[in-house]
């Protein structure tokens, strides 16, 4: 399966995001993906398969538990394969970057706050 096939899914992407932190018993990942998206455990288990056999996670038993942590080699490979295209919008976010920059150097030199991006 290709690693776009693979994260194109968003039960398979949550599970990873839950794994970027660290190794995770399936008992706790289901519980999680359950309560999100209202699938079966045999759904979560299937999706935690498909990580597997693809090499985004690694599973190792500790007794009666099995703990699913993050392989991030085939995430390696998925930038790889972004680096010919980050140019498409690495300059705009830079530009970006800059104008939000000179906004706040101004807003300081007229002596404004920041703004306040806090909803309320």
């Amino acid at each position: 399966m290709h690693a776009f096939d693979v994260l194109g899914d968003p039960v398979r992407r949550r599970i990873l995001e839950l794994l970027v932190d660290g190794e995770l018993a399936a008992g706790d990942l289901v519980e999680v993906v359950r309560a999100e998206f209202g699938i079966s455990q045999p759904a979560v288990s299937q999706h935690l398969r498909v990580l597997r056999d693809s090499g985004f996670a690694t599973v190792r038993a500790a007794g009666t538990r099995r703990l699913y942590a993050l392989d991030a080699r085939p995430l390696r490979e998925v930038d790889n394969w972004l680096e010919n295209f980050r140019r498409f919008w690495t300059n705009p976010l830079q530009a970006l970057a800059t104008e939000l920059a000179r906004g706040q150097r101004e807003r300081r030199l007229r002596g404004q706050p920041p703004p306040d991006d806090r909803s309320e």
